[in-house]
């Protein structure tokens, strides 16, 4: 397990600073920055804001960032932090890139924005066009939105009324897997794990689905079997995230587990859905999970590394045959959904510069480098007490401990070694832009060397 070592007078002092904000009174900067460097807009603002995955009252003061670039995250106070997630896995070509800055005010300064009902632009079927070239198979039918947990909420909507358009209306519910996590909003938390805090919460508001295993064995491959095969007239489809399972608890499985689950759906005549919002675009060292998996699903989501982290765009993604089932003289076989900022133009110019990159640099390259460090690095790890694992797979890096007692103390550790990192449950994981320097990796990996280590005091 991990303890922090400082004193709790530590988190009695942060909340005392967060009192002080919220009632607009002027505290001292996070982690000890002489007050003289917080700045006016952090004072005056941050009262007013709701910070995710939270709890208000004790968490730690979120540091007031001034710049980004590269791998760098350059706070207030003049100190820049080595990024370790890439701002929640987005930045997969680091941050500021050049060519994504230019391409954005390219566009900024010709068509920002217009509607996408009555309309169209030539950067958002550009990048239609460009993901179906990629993506394998058929699947070359996409619908945009503007988040990753949208992008589901369509799939799931595309899903039913795909059966519904057939006649099949009773197929409503979805098969979902242990540990999966599939976003923020009603529908996608009703698919997420149902022993995530998040979606116990609102257990008695979400619809009920079917939440299994993963079919790892054949056990668990008999079991989920026995769920189709007394609920198939009821489902639409199989939701899955192919080969890591990311805000779940960065769980990897083998694509044996997709093969498994595209046999499974055809054999009772069920769609299957990807969710590639974390590993979408290099992040296990191909473009997609489905191509390395070498399994073609009947949907796929697209968000998080699409624009680079540059602005807010997802896509759904369905192969021709789920597109076919909505075309129809008939106004109500229509796919009912419309977000208003679909296909922004700036997002979707972000989004081809970023596919440009991939293109003209060697991307899936450095991947592999990362991949080869993290193992590496991260080696020393797997014998300090309290660690429970050592997995790395493309550019994650994974050190899951047996527990972790206090997650604010423990990131802000990983801040005083001049290293942005943050665990969640019991994991700390390492998911840097692609585009990290040597130097750069190694002081992300030994900053958790040395803190994990600090703890643990003696190996097994």
């Amino acid at each position: 397990m991990w303890r922090y070592s400082h004193k709790k007078g530590k988190m009695a002092g942060l909340a005392h600073e967060w009192k002080h904000l919220m009632h607009g009174k002027a505290g001292k900067d996070p982690h000890s920055t002489h007050p003289a460097k917080l700045p006016d807009w952090y004072q005056s603002g941050l009262r007013h804001v709701w910070l995710p995955y939270a709890q208000m009252k004790t968490a730690s003061l979120p540091l007031p960032v001034v710049r980004t670039e590269g791998s760098r995250i350059v706070l207030a106070d003049g100190r820049d932090l080595v990024d370790g997630i890439a701002s929640w896995w987005t930045a997969c070509h680091g941050y500021n890139h050049p060519h994504i800055r230019s391409a954005v005010e390219d566009q900024l300064a010709k068509l920002p924005h217009v509607m996408f009902g009555g309309l169209a632009h030539e950067q958002a079927l550009r990048l239609a066009q460009r993901l179906a070239a990629l993506l394998p198979s058929d699947l070359d039918c996409v619908f945009f939105s503007e988040s990753g947990s949208v992008s589901v909420e369509i799939a799931l909507k595309m899903a039913i009324q795909y059966w519904g358009n057939r006649g099949l209306r009773g197929r409503v519910r979805f098969v979902a897997f242990k540990g999966g996590y599939h976003g923020d909003t009603t529908g996608a938390m009703a698919v997420s794990d149902p022993d995530s805090g998040m979606r116990g919460l609102f257990g008695g508001y979400l619809p009920q689905h079917l939440v299994v295993d993963l079919p790892r064995d054949e056990d668990s491959a008999a079991a989920l079997e026995t769920v189709l095969a007394r609920h198939a007239e009821d489902i639409a489809g199989i939701l899955v995230e192919p080969l890591v399972q990311g805000a779940g608890g960065m769980r990897f499985h083998d694509p044996a587990v997709i093969a498994t689950l595209r046999r499974l759906a055809d054999r009772y005549d069920l769609l299957l859905i990807f969710d590639e919002i974390f590993t979408g675009f290099g992040r296990i060292g191909t473009m997609f999970a489905c191509g390395a998996a070498g399994v073609v699903p009947d949907i796929v989501t697209l968000s998080k590394a699409l624009t680079a982290g540059t602005l807010p765009l997802a896509a759904t993604v369905a192969r021709r045959r789920v597109f076919d089932a909505f075309w129809s003289d008939d106004p109500a076989h229509a796919l009912l959904h419309g977000p208003t900022y679909m296909g922004n133009a700036l997002a979707c110019a972000a989004a081809n510069a970023s596919l440009d990159l991939f293109e003209r640099e060697p991307r899936l390259a450095q991947v592999a480098a990362i991949s080869a460090a993290l193992s590496q690095l991260l080696e020393p790890c797997r014998t300090l007490r309290g660690v429970k694992d050592v997995r790395v797979q493309g550019a994650i890096g994974v050190v899951e401990m047996e527990r972790i007692d206090d997650l604010n103390a423990l990131r802000d550790r990983f801040i005083d070694e001049g290293v942005f990192i943050r665990p969640f449950g019991n994991v700390i994981y390492l998911t840097p832009a692609f585009t990290i320097t040597a130097e750069e990796l190694a002081r992300l990996t030994g900053a958790i060397v040395k803190i994990v280590g600090e703890t643990a005091g003696r190996t097994r």
